[in-house]
C-alpha cells in the first residue's frame, strides 16, 4: 500500500490510523453480513451429530443444538419427566419476558423520563432507597395482579396451549 500523503490537510501519521479504521469497519460490515447468509451445505440431523445431544431425554426441542445437546448441568430434567420439563420451560419463558421489561425501564430511567411527582427519584439501583412507601405497595400489588392474571388458564378456558408461554 502506498502511503504516500497527497493531502495536506491530513498529516502523514493519521494516514495508516485512517487506512485500519477503514479495514476494522470493512470487516465488521462483512462479518455482519454474514450472520445473515443462508447455511451451507446440508442440515444435520439433531439425533444423528452428537452422541451427547442423542443421549439426552429431551434431544428434540428448541435449544438442544450440538456440541452441548440439551445442557441441564445440574441434572434436573434427566429422568426425562415431560410435565417438569414443560414447567420448567414456562418458567424460563417467563422471567425471561420479565427481564426484558425490567432492562426497558432500566434504560428508560436512565434516559432521564419519569412519571411526574418521581422527579426527584435517580435512575438505575439508587431508586430502591429513595422510593416512598406506597410505591413500594403499589409495585407489590401490581406484580401479585400480574402473577394472578397471567397464570395458565388452559384448564380453565378448555384451551390447549401449543407451546409453553402460549398466551393467546
Amino acid at each position: 500500500i502506498d502511503q504516500t500523503n497527497t493531502n495536506p490537510e491530513v498529516p502523514t501519521t493519521q494516514t495508516p490510523k485512517i487506512i485500519m479504521k477503514s479495514i476494522a469497519v470493512f470487516a465488521a460490515v462483512c462479518s455482519s453480513a454474514a450472520a445473515f447468509s443462508p447455511a451451507q451445505g446440508p442440515a444435520a440431523s439433531s439425533t444423528s451429530s452428537s452422541a451427547l445431544l442423542a443421549a439426552s431425554p429431551f434431544a428434540d426441542e428448541i435449544g438442544a443444538q450440538v456440541p452441548l445437546g440439551y445442557w441441564d448441568p445440574l441434572g434436573i430434567c434427566a429422568d426425562g419427566d415431560r410435565e417438569n420439563f414443560d414447567r420448567l420451560r414456562y418458567v424460563e419463558i417467563k422471567h425471561g419476558r420479565v427481564a426484558m421489561l425490567a432492562v426497558v425501564g432500566y434504560l428508560t430511567t436512565a434516559a432521564g423520563v419519569r412519571f411526574p411527582g418521581a422527579e426527584d427519584i435517580p435512575s438505575g439501583f439508587d431508586a430502591w432507597s429513595a422510593l416512598p412507601l406506597q410505591v413500594w405497595v403499589q409495585m407489590f400489588f401490581t406484580w401479585s395482579a400480574m402473577e394472578m392474571i397471567n397464570r395458565d388458564a388452559s384448564e380453565v378456558h378448555g384451551y390447549k396451549p401449543e407451546f409453553p408461554g402460549d398466551f393467546r
